[in-house]
Protein backbone atom coordinates (compact mmCIF):
# COMPACT_ATOMS: atom_id res chain seq x y z
CA UNK A 1 0.00 0.00 0.00
CA UNK A 2 1.09 3.07 -0.88
CA UNK A 3 2.14 5.67 1.81
CA UNK A 4 -0.22 8.77 2.42
CA UNK A 5 1.98 11.42 4.43
CA UNK A 6 0.51 14.47 4.40
CA UNK A 7 2.71 17.45 4.73
CA UNK A 8 -0.10 19.93 3.97
CA UNK A 9 -1.12 23.10 5.89
CA UNK A 10 -4.84 21.17 6.27
CA UNK A 11 -5.79 19.41 6.03
CA UNK A 12 -3.17 17.57 8.33
CA UNK A 13 -2.59 14.39 9.71
CA UNK A 14 -5.50 12.46 11.99
CA UNK A 15 -3.63 11.08 14.64
CA UNK A 16 -4.61 7.16 15.21
CA UNK A 17 -6.21 7.81 18.70
CA UNK A 18 -8.46 10.70 16.81
CA UNK A 19 -9.40 8.07 13.88
CA UNK A 20 -10.61 5.80 16.63
CA UNK A 21 -12.61 8.88 18.04
CA UNK A 22 -14.26 9.94 14.90
CA UNK A 23 -15.33 6.19 14.64
CA UNK A 24 -17.59 5.91 17.39
CA UNK A 25 -21.16 5.78 17.15
CA UNK A 26 -22.90 9.11 17.30
CA UNK A 27 -25.21 10.49 19.52
CA UNK A 28 -28.49 12.87 19.73
CA UNK A 29 -26.80 16.64 19.99
CA UNK A 30 -29.32 17.51 21.73
CA UNK A 31 -29.10 15.26 25.40
CA UNK A 32 -26.95 16.00 28.53
CA UNK A 33 -24.00 13.77 26.49
CA UNK A 34 -22.98 16.09 24.34
CA UNK A 35 -23.59 19.04 26.23
CA UNK A 36 -20.81 17.28 28.64
CA UNK A 37 -18.72 17.08 25.38
CA UNK A 38 -19.58 20.97 24.10
CA UNK A 39 -18.36 21.88 27.67
CA UNK A 40 -15.23 20.27 27.68
CA UNK A 41 -14.87 21.78 24.34
CA UNK A 42 -15.20 25.27 24.97
CA UNK A 43 -13.27 25.09 28.27
CA UNK A 44 -10.48 23.16 26.38
CA UNK A 45 -10.43 25.55 23.38
CA UNK A 46 -10.21 28.75 26.13
CA UNK A 47 -7.14 27.53 27.12
CA UNK A 48 -5.68 26.72 23.73
CA UNK A 49 -6.79 30.53 22.56
CA UNK A 50 -5.86 31.71 25.71
CA UNK A 51 -9.06 33.96 26.08
CA UNK A 52 -11.87 34.05 28.81
CA UNK A 53 -13.77 35.06 26.12
CA UNK A 54 -16.86 33.58 24.67
CA UNK A 55 -16.36 31.06 21.59
CA UNK A 56 -19.16 29.74 19.75
CA UNK A 57 -18.51 26.60 17.32
CA UNK A 58 -19.90 26.71 14.11
CA UNK A 59 -20.22 23.63 11.63
CA UNK A 60 -18.43 24.80 8.48
CA UNK A 61 -14.67 25.21 7.47
CA UNK A 62 -12.33 28.38 8.29
CA UNK A 63 -13.56 30.18 5.48
CA UNK A 64 -16.90 29.77 7.27
CA UNK A 65 -16.01 31.67 10.64
CA UNK A 66 -14.25 34.32 8.45
CA UNK A 67 -17.54 35.27 6.57
CA UNK A 68 -18.92 34.78 10.31
CA UNK A 69 -16.53 37.67 11.64
CA UNK A 70 -17.44 39.85 8.83
CA UNK A 71 -21.30 39.18 8.92
CA UNK A 72 -21.17 40.58 12.69
CA UNK A 73 -18.76 42.45 13.03
CA UNK A 74 -19.82 45.11 10.57
CA UNK A 75 -22.43 46.96 8.57
CA UNK A 76 -22.75 48.11 4.79
CA UNK A 77 -20.55 50.97 4.22
CA UNK A 78 -18.66 50.59 7.93
CA UNK A 79 -14.90 51.10 7.59
CA UNK A 80 -12.67 47.97 7.30
CA UNK A 81 -9.12 47.69 7.24
CA UNK A 82 -8.07 44.02 5.73
CA UNK A 83 -4.45 43.32 5.42
CA UNK A 84 -3.90 41.39 1.85
CA UNK A 85 -0.25 39.81 2.49
CA UNK A 86 -1.25 36.41 0.41
CA UNK A 87 -4.02 34.44 -0.55
CA UNK A 88 -5.69 34.70 3.07
CA UNK A 89 -5.31 37.60 3.95
CA UNK A 90 -7.24 38.59 0.18
CA UNK A 91 -9.71 36.82 1.63
CA UNK A 92 -10.64 39.19 4.09
CA UNK A 93 -10.57 41.76 1.63
CA UNK A 94 -13.02 39.93 -0.60
CA UNK A 95 -15.21 38.94 2.30
CA UNK A 96 -15.23 42.66 3.11
CA UNK A 97 -16.26 43.93 0.14
CA UNK A 98 -19.04 41.05 -0.36
CA UNK A 99 -20.34 42.86 2.43
CA UNK A 100 -20.36 46.15 1.70
CA UNK A 101 -17.75 47.67 3.57
CA UNK A 102 -16.18 50.57 3.02
CA UNK A 103 -12.77 48.45 2.45
CA UNK A 104 -9.15 49.75 3.01
CA UNK A 105 -7.07 46.70 1.13
CA UNK A 106 -3.70 47.27 2.85
CA UNK A 107 -1.46 44.97 0.37
CA UNK A 108 1.91 43.87 1.39
CA UNK A 109 4.31 42.29 -0.71
CA UNK A 110 4.29 38.36 -0.27
CA UNK A 111 6.61 37.01 1.75
CA UNK A 112 6.71 39.92 3.87
CA UNK A 113 4.00 40.88 6.80
CA UNK A 114 2.30 44.12 7.79
CA UNK A 115 3.88 46.02 10.24
CA UNK A 116 2.33 48.14 13.24
CA UNK A 117 3.33 51.12 12.21
CA UNK A 118 1.71 50.74 8.83
CA UNK A 119 -1.60 49.62 11.03
CA UNK A 120 -1.45 52.92 13.65
CA UNK A 121 -0.82 55.13 10.32
CA UNK A 122 -4.29 53.79 8.45
CA UNK A 123 -6.22 53.85 12.06
CA UNK A 124 -4.44 57.47 12.24
CA UNK A 125 -5.89 58.77 8.77
CA UNK A 126 -9.18 56.45 9.37
CA UNK A 127 -10.13 56.72 12.79
CA UNK A 128 -13.96 55.95 11.83
CA UNK A 129 -12.58 52.15 11.12
CA UNK A 130 -14.29 49.89 12.77
CA UNK A 131 -12.42 46.58 12.00
CA UNK A 132 -8.75 45.86 11.48
CA UNK A 133 -8.21 42.01 10.08
CA UNK A 134 -4.87 40.36 9.44
CA UNK A 135 -3.80 36.72 9.61
CA UNK A 136 -1.68 34.64 12.10
CA UNK A 137 -0.10 32.59 9.59
CA UNK A 138 -0.38 33.68 6.21
CA UNK A 139 0.30 30.17 4.88
CA UNK A 140 0.36 31.14 1.21
CA UNK A 141 3.58 32.57 1.64
CA UNK A 142 4.84 30.95 4.99
CA UNK A 143 4.61 34.22 6.94
CA UNK A 144 3.61 35.57 10.75
CA UNK A 145 3.70 38.94 11.65
CA UNK A 146 3.82 40.71 15.08
CA UNK A 147 0.36 40.34 16.40
CA UNK A 148 0.77 41.57 19.56
CA UNK A 149 2.06 44.77 18.17
CA UNK A 150 -0.67 45.11 16.21
CA UNK A 151 -3.16 44.42 18.90
CA UNK A 152 -1.07 47.30 20.82
CA UNK A 153 -1.94 49.73 18.53
CA UNK A 154 -5.48 48.53 17.79
CA UNK A 155 -6.61 48.54 21.57
CA UNK A 156 -6.49 52.54 21.95
CA UNK A 157 -8.96 52.93 18.80
CA UNK A 158 -12.65 52.26 18.17
CA UNK A 159 -11.19 48.98 15.91
CA UNK A 160 -12.06 45.21 16.79
CA UNK A 161 -8.66 43.42 16.06
CA UNK A 162 -10.03 40.26 14.08
CA UNK A 163 -7.30 37.54 13.65
CA UNK A 164 -7.83 34.57 11.47
CA UNK A 165 -5.72 31.76 12.87
CA UNK A 166 -7.06 29.25 10.74
CA UNK A 167 -3.91 27.62 10.18
CA UNK A 168 -2.23 29.26 12.97
CA UNK A 169 -3.91 27.80 16.37
CA UNK A 170 -1.92 25.53 18.71
CA UNK A 171 0.70 25.88 15.86
CA UNK A 172 2.29 29.68 16.07
CA UNK A 173 2.44 31.28 19.49
CA UNK A 174 -1.21 32.83 19.92
CA UNK A 175 -2.61 34.98 23.09
CA UNK A 176 -5.94 36.13 22.35
CA UNK A 177 -6.43 38.27 25.46
CA UNK A 178 -2.77 39.53 26.18
CA UNK A 179 -2.69 40.48 22.42
CA UNK A 180 -5.80 42.26 22.63
CA UNK A 181 -7.03 40.15 20.05
CA UNK A 182 -11.63 41.26 19.86
CA UNK A 183 -12.54 38.21 17.75
CA UNK A 184 -10.04 35.04 16.53
CA UNK A 185 -11.33 32.79 14.22
CA UNK A 186 -9.86 28.94 13.29
CA UNK A 187 -11.04 25.31 12.49
CA UNK A 188 -10.52 21.99 13.09
CA UNK A 189 -8.58 20.42 10.34
CA UNK A 190 -5.23 22.26 10.97
CA UNK A 191 -3.28 22.24 14.56
CA UNK A 192 -6.01 20.60 16.37
CA UNK A 193 -5.34 17.43 13.95
CA UNK A 194 -8.79 16.19 13.10
CA UNK A 195 -11.06 16.14 10.04
CA UNK A 196 -12.78 19.84 8.34
CA UNK A 197 -15.83 20.50 10.04
CA UNK A 198 -16.29 22.52 12.72
CA UNK A 199 -15.01 26.25 13.11
CA UNK A 200 -14.32 28.64 16.35
CA UNK A 201 -15.37 32.00 16.83
CA UNK A 202 -13.77 34.01 19.81
CA UNK A 203 -15.38 37.42 20.72
CA UNK A 204 -14.22 40.14 23.44
CA UNK A 205 -16.81 42.76 24.81
CA UNK A 206 -15.61 45.04 22.54
CA UNK A 207 -16.35 42.41 19.74
CA UNK A 208 -20.27 41.49 20.69
CA UNK A 209 -21.17 45.54 21.11
CA UNK A 210 -20.45 45.49 17.47
CA UNK A 211 -22.17 42.09 16.70
CA UNK A 212 -25.29 43.33 18.60
CA UNK A 213 -25.26 47.23 16.66
CA UNK A 214 -24.09 45.20 12.69
CA UNK A 215 -26.97 45.58 10.21
CA UNK A 216 -26.05 43.46 8.02
CA UNK A 217 -28.76 40.49 7.38
CA UNK A 218 -27.59 37.30 8.60
CA UNK A 219 -29.04 33.68 9.91
CA UNK A 220 -26.44 30.47 9.92
CA UNK A 221 -23.62 32.47 10.79
CA UNK A 222 -25.96 35.15 13.29
CA UNK A 223 -23.71 35.10 16.69
CA UNK A 224 -25.53 36.46 18.44
CA UNK A 225 -27.89 32.79 18.04
CA UNK A 226 -24.69 31.40 18.63
CA UNK A 227 -24.34 33.03 22.13
CA UNK A 228 -28.15 32.36 23.17
CA UNK A 229 -27.33 28.47 22.44
CA UNK A 230 -23.44 28.57 24.14
CA UNK A 231 -25.22 30.13 27.54
CA UNK A 232 -27.16 27.14 27.79
CA UNK A 233 -24.13 24.77 26.35
CA UNK A 234 -26.02 24.20 22.99
CA UNK A 235 -25.56 25.03 19.61
CA UNK A 236 -28.37 26.67 17.45
CA UNK A 237 -27.96 24.55 14.22
CA UNK A 238 -26.78 20.63 14.01
CA UNK A 239 -23.38 20.42 15.02
CA UNK A 240 -20.79 18.18 13.14
CA UNK A 241 -21.26 15.67 16.22
CA UNK A 242 -18.35 13.16 15.21
CA UNK A 243 -16.55 15.59 15.26
CA UNK A 244 -17.09 17.65 17.90
CA UNK A 245 -16.79 14.58 20.33
CA UNK A 246 -13.53 13.76 18.60
CA UNK A 247 -12.40 17.55 19.52
CA UNK A 248 -12.19 16.33 23.02
CA UNK A 249 -9.64 13.91 22.71
CA UNK A 250 -7.80 16.11 20.26
CA UNK A 251 -7.72 18.71 23.10
CA UNK A 252 -6.70 16.24 25.79
CA UNK A 253 -3.78 15.22 23.50
CA UNK A 254 -2.53 19.04 23.34
CA UNK A 255 -3.13 19.35 27.36
CA UNK A 256 -1.62 16.16 27.56
CA UNK A 257 2.07 17.38 25.49
CA UNK A 258 1.17 20.95 26.62
CA UNK A 259 0.95 24.08 24.40
CA UNK A 260 4.23 25.67 25.21
CA UNK A 261 5.63 22.53 24.40
CA UNK A 262 3.84 21.77 20.62
CA UNK A 263 4.61 25.12 19.95
CA UNK A 264 8.83 24.11 21.00
CA UNK A 265 8.20 21.19 18.79
CA UNK A 266 7.14 22.62 15.43
CA UNK A 267 9.69 25.59 15.90
CA UNK A 268 12.18 22.55 16.26
CA UNK A 269 11.06 20.91 12.99
CA UNK A 270 10.74 23.96 11.07
CA UNK A 271 14.21 24.66 11.91
CA UNK A 272 15.15 21.13 10.50
CA UNK A 273 13.12 21.56 7.30
CA UNK A 274 15.02 24.97 6.38
CA UNK A 275 18.36 23.44 7.43
CA UNK A 276 17.47 20.36 4.71
CA UNK A 277 16.55 22.76 2.08
CA UNK A 278 18.95 24.97 2.07
CA UNK A 279 21.77 22.35 2.19
CA UNK A 280 20.11 21.20 -1.41
CA UNK A 281 19.96 24.68 -2.57
CA UNK A 282 16.27 25.32 -2.25
CA UNK A 283 16.06 29.28 -0.55
CA UNK A 284 13.26 30.08 1.29
CA UNK A 285 10.76 32.23 0.13
CA UNK A 286 9.46 34.63 2.83
CA UNK A 287 11.34 36.68 4.70
CA UNK A 288 13.34 35.11 7.24
CA UNK A 289 12.65 37.42 10.35
CA UNK A 290 8.80 36.83 9.71
CA UNK A 291 8.93 33.03 8.65
CA UNK A 292 6.08 31.24 10.27
CA UNK A 293 5.98 27.95 12.44
CA UNK A 294 3.40 26.35 10.95
CA UNK A 295 5.06 25.40 7.02
CA UNK A 296 8.36 26.18 5.39
CA UNK A 297 8.14 28.12 1.66
CA UNK A 298 10.80 27.84 -0.56
CA UNK A 299 11.94 28.84 -4.02
CA UNK A 300 11.77 26.14 -6.91
CA UNK A 301 15.29 25.83 -8.52
CA UNK A 302 14.20 27.74 -11.83
CA UNK A 303 14.76 24.27 -14.38
CA UNK A 304 11.90 22.27 -12.07
CA UNK A 305 8.67 22.35 -13.16
CA UNK A 306 7.41 22.96 -9.74
CA UNK A 307 4.04 21.39 -10.28
CA UNK A 308 5.85 18.43 -11.60
CA UNK A 309 7.79 18.13 -8.25
CA UNK A 310 4.40 18.40 -6.23
CA UNK A 311 2.10 15.77 -8.51
CA UNK A 312 5.58 13.33 -8.70
CA UNK A 313 5.82 13.12 -4.65
CA UNK A 314 2.20 13.26 -4.46
CA UNK A 315 1.23 10.21 -7.08
CA UNK A 316 4.49 8.51 -7.25
CA UNK A 317 5.43 8.24 -3.74
CA UNK A 318 2.50 9.20 -1.43
CA UNK A 319 4.55 12.16 -0.49
CA UNK A 320 1.84 15.18 -0.15
CA UNK A 321 3.15 18.75 -0.20
CA UNK A 322 1.34 22.28 -1.16
CA UNK A 323 2.55 23.71 -4.10
CA UNK A 324 2.68 27.56 -4.87
CA UNK A 325 -0.91 29.61 -5.18
CA UNK A 326 -1.51 31.92 -7.69
CA UNK A 327 1.50 34.39 -8.99
CA UNK A 328 3.79 31.08 -7.02
CA UNK A 329 1.96 28.44 -8.68
CA UNK A 330 4.70 26.14 -10.16
CA UNK A 331 7.96 28.87 -8.59
CA UNK A 332 7.67 27.32 -4.90
CA UNK A 333 6.82 24.26 -2.65
CA UNK A 334 5.02 24.80 1.17
CA UNK A 335 5.90 21.92 3.40
CA UNK A 336 4.20 21.72 6.76
CA UNK A 337 5.37 20.77 10.00
CA UNK A 338 2.24 20.55 12.02
CA UNK A 339 -0.27 18.65 14.16
CA UNK A 340 0.23 14.97 14.31
CA UNK A 341 3.87 15.22 12.53
CA UNK A 342 6.81 14.39 14.28
CA UNK A 343 10.76 14.05 13.67
CA UNK A 344 10.47 10.78 11.34
CA UNK A 345 7.62 12.74 9.19
CA UNK A 346 10.01 15.12 8.53
CA UNK A 347 12.87 13.26 7.43
CA UNK A 348 10.60 10.99 5.34
CA UNK A 349 9.24 14.15 3.40
CA UNK A 350 13.03 15.63 3.02
CA UNK A 351 13.87 12.48 1.43
CA UNK A 352 10.95 12.18 -0.93
CA UNK A 353 11.99 15.48 -2.09
CA UNK A 354 15.77 15.10 -2.52
CA UNK A 355 15.37 11.90 -4.14
CA UNK A 356 12.34 13.63 -6.79
CA UNK A 357 14.46 16.99 -7.27
CA UNK A 358 17.45 14.59 -8.15
CA UNK A 359 15.69 12.49 -10.77
CA UNK A 360 14.24 15.85 -12.63
CA UNK A 361 17.51 17.13 -12.52
CA UNK A 362 18.40 19.52 -9.72
CA UNK A 363 21.82 19.36 -8.88
CA UNK A 364 23.19 18.87 -5.12
CA UNK A 365 25.01 15.83 -3.11
CA UNK A 366 22.26 13.28 -2.05
CA UNK A 367 21.75 12.90 1.31
CA UNK A 368 22.65 16.68 2.13
CA UNK A 369 19.41 17.55 3.24
CA UNK A 370 18.82 14.69 5.61
CA UNK A 371 22.35 15.38 7.15
CA UNK A 372 21.43 18.47 7.76
CA UNK A 373 17.60 18.07 9.10
CA UNK A 374 19.06 15.71 11.31
CA UNK A 375 21.99 17.60 12.91
CA UNK A 376 19.23 20.19 13.26
CA UNK A 377 17.00 17.89 15.02
CA UNK A 378 19.75 16.78 17.15
CA UNK A 379 20.95 20.18 18.39
CA UNK A 380 19.57 21.51 21.85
Amino acid sequence: MKRNLLLTPGPTQVPPQLCEALGRPIIHHRTPQFQNNIKQVVDGLKEIYQTKNDIYILTSSGSGAMEAAVVNLLSPGDKAIAVDSGKFGERWVELCQTYKADTIAHKVQWGKVPTAAEIKSLLDKNPDTKAVFITLAETSTGVTPDVKAIGDVVKNTKAVLVVDAVSGLAVQEMKTDEWHCDMVVSGSHKGLMLPPGLAFVSASAKAIDLINKSTTPRYYFDLREYKKAMEKTDTPFTPAIGVLIALVDSINMVKKEGLNNMLTRYAHLARAVRAGCAAIGLELFPDQNCATNVLTAVKVPANIDGEKLVKTMRDTYGITVAGGQDHLKGKVIRIAHMGALDEYDILTGLACLEKVLHQMGHKFELGAALTAAQKSLNSK
